[in-house]
């Protein structure tokens, strides 16, 4: 298999098809041993997400959290980070995502202003997912859709969407 350098998902237009397939037979292979969940439960122990959703998405911020707590680790969480955090007193992302530096290992953010994911990640020295950002990207969404199109269909050259 092939290895790939992918710090910080923030947009689709990072996964080509060869990333594409890797992390999709990664995902295969998960999906076939579910029966076995013992055998990725101690996975991601020892690490902590910070959830940092600046906006309201039930489905997405829970799949993000059910994943980590499943994989063995930890999730600090802000439902409504522009209401109940320092954003409030007028924090900056900028001095938000060097905070969360020290207390996590990777932030999956939504925010309501494009752009918002690659201004965390120019300052973040952990990875940055990418959780949707306004009218901007959702890449981690587009890469469920692929996914299922090419579960469905068996492949994804060629298709016309």
């Amino acid at each position: 298999m092939e290895t790939f350098n992918l710090k910080h998902v923030l947009e689709s237009q990072q996964f080509d098809l060869d990333l594409l397939d890797t992390v999709f037979g990664v995902a295969d292979a998960m999906r076939r041993d579910l029966a076995n969940e013992k055998k990725y439960r101690r996975l991601l122990e020892n690490r902590i997400m910070a959830a940092l959703f600046y906006e309201p998405s039930t489905r997405t911020r829970f799949s993000f959290e059910s994943a980590m707590n499943r994989l063995g680790g930890s999730v600090i969480t802000t439902e409504n980070a522009k209401e109940f955090s320092s954003a409030a007193k007028g924090e900056s992302l900028h001095d938000t995502t060097t905070i969360m530096n020290g207390y996590a290992d990777v932030i999956v953010m939504r925010h309501n202003e494009a752009g918002s994911a690659r201004m965390a990640a120019e300052v973040a020295t952990i990875p940055v997912i990418n959780a949707g950002d306004g009218a901007g990207q959702h890449p981690t969404q587009a890469l469920l859709d692929l996914y299922t199109l090419k579960d469905n269909l068996g492949r994804l050259d060629g298709l016309s969407v």
